[in-house]
């Protein structure tokens, strides 16, 4: 019998895969914002949502750009003062009843700063709003 690979096991490699596209995209993007790769789309079709997850418990709030779910699922967390100022970037893989998730830094946390910044950052406020209901 094969036992499944935990999410600690597979975390690296989909988050590999994810920024290679992602760099891809926002590539694309910067160059003509209708612009579509054969393989991955283009960056507006390719996450399915960004939102805003308030904290609880204690826990810090976060904005998600939920790029998947089911089993598995997989998702950037933005960590931002008041400001908008992101002060932590981190991918998230998720399974069912497992998780786990990697703190981004140097090259890759530039990029996810710069789409941050370039695009989704517009939409924060609107994504506050729409977390209070």
């Amino acid at each position: 019998m094969m036992t499944a690979r935990t999410c600690e096991e597979r975390v690296e490699q989909n988050l590999v895969g994810r920024l290679e596209d992602l760099r891809k995209l926002w590539t694309l993007y910067l160059q003509d914002q209708e612009a579509s790769d054969d393989e991955v789309g283009n960056l507006d079709e390719w996450g399915l949502c960004f939102d805003y997850v308030p904290g609880e418990s204690g826990l810090e709030g976060f904005f998600r750009y939920q790029l998947s779910t089911g089993g598995p699922g997989d998702e950037f967390r933005f960590f931002a003062d008041a400001g908008g100022q992101v002060h932590r970037v981190e991918y998230w893989f998720l399974d069912w009843f497992d998780g786990a998730h990697r703190v981004l830094a140097d090259q890759d946390r530039a990029l996810l700063l710069e789409i941050w910044e370039g695009y989704l950052e517009p939409s924060a406020d609107e994504a506050i709003r729409n977390s209070r209901g």
